[in-house]
């Protein structure tokens, strides 16, 4: 009967698929595939909260010093990186979950071979992402290279062991607005109650980095109402000269704008920085975010 049952269903859909003009059919599997790796990110984060197994020594590194943006999703982290990039010596591509790109070693076989090298999975893992910002660096024929996907979150002390001196920019923006703009988007099918319960995944484990890391703090908020001020604290944080043609992100090139590696709306490919909503105290947040928010001083 379970399989009656989902063949019936499966036909349903597909049935419905077709009788739906082209356009709506294939804006209705966009989103249910955006919505699958939606939820295959939210669900990651339980497999790196697990310690990992540093066995083997860190090998030198190409790029000894990358910068790391931890912030939740719809902080703003996509017009930071459209900033930085702006820049002539910074290189802040779209997201490349990092995290996300595995190493798999045969037992007996290619484990045994590489530790006889001084290496392991993890490691390995760790010089392939160096290698990848690497060639990214390359490419940019910059100095600076910056990874602000969102997922680092959850990986910030690895990144932090892998790259010893690495540099993090951690951003913050009020928890209320995080979650309607969660709540706001085209593909959102989530209650309030689960809205809440998936930012605080990343507002955790932001809020023990902000606490532990030698870091420098931005906020939305402030990035919008004066990018200035903010940009030039974020030069002199990575050693860098201020240029005031940063804020015209509009005029540089930054590549194009892919599903589920960065914010695609309007807002953002308008080339302009614009005002954040207002938002005041955090009354309506639950007590789990209302903590947080408080500790940020957005009470």
């Amino acid at each position: 009967m379970g399989i009656v049952k989902a063949g019936i269903k499966r036909r349903a859909r597909l049935l419905g698929e077709a009788l739906c003009p082209p356009k709506l059919a294939t804006l209705a599997a966009r989103r249910r595939s955006r919505q699958g790796q939606e939820q295959q990110e939210q669900q990651r984060p339980a497999k790196n909260t697990v310690a990992v197994p540093y066995t083997v020594p860190t090998v030198p590194r190409l790029v000894e010093s990358p910068v790391f943006v931890l912030a939740p999703v719809r902080s703003g982290s996509t017009l930071l990186r459209m900033l930085l990039n702006s820049h002539s010596r910074i290189r802040a591509p779209h997201e490349l979950h990092l995290r996300a790109i595995e190493v798999e070693l045969t037992p007996g076989f290619s484990d045994r071979s590489m530790l006889e090298i001084g290496l392991d999975k993890v490691e390995l893992e760790h010089v392939l992402w160096d290698r990848v910002l690497s060639l990214e660096l390359e490419r940019s024929g910059k100095d600076i290279i910056v990874d602000k996907t969102p997922g680092n979150v959850w990986a910030w002390q690895r990144l932090r062991h892998a790259w010893p001196k690495a540099r993090f920019l951690i951003l913050l923006r009020h928890p209320e607005g995080i979650v309607s703009s969660l709540a706001n988007r085209q593909s959102n099918i989530a209650t309030r109650k689960q809205l809440e319960h998936n930012v605080l995944k990343y507002l955790v484990p932001l809020e023990e980095a902000r606490q532990t890391l030698d870091s420098l703090t931005v906020r939305y908020e402030d990035l919008t109402a004066d990018p200035e001020r903010v940009a030039r604290e974020i030069c002199e944080y990575l050693g860098q000269e201020w240029e005031p043609d940063m804020l015209e992100y509009g005029k540089h090139e930054h590549g194009p704008f892919v599903p589920n590696l960065g914010d695609r709306s309007e807002k953002i490919k308008s080339g302009r920085i614009q005002p954040a909503r207002p938002l005041s105290g955090i009354d309506g947040l639950s007590p789990s975010l209302m903590k947080i928010a408080s500790a940020w001083d957005y009470a």
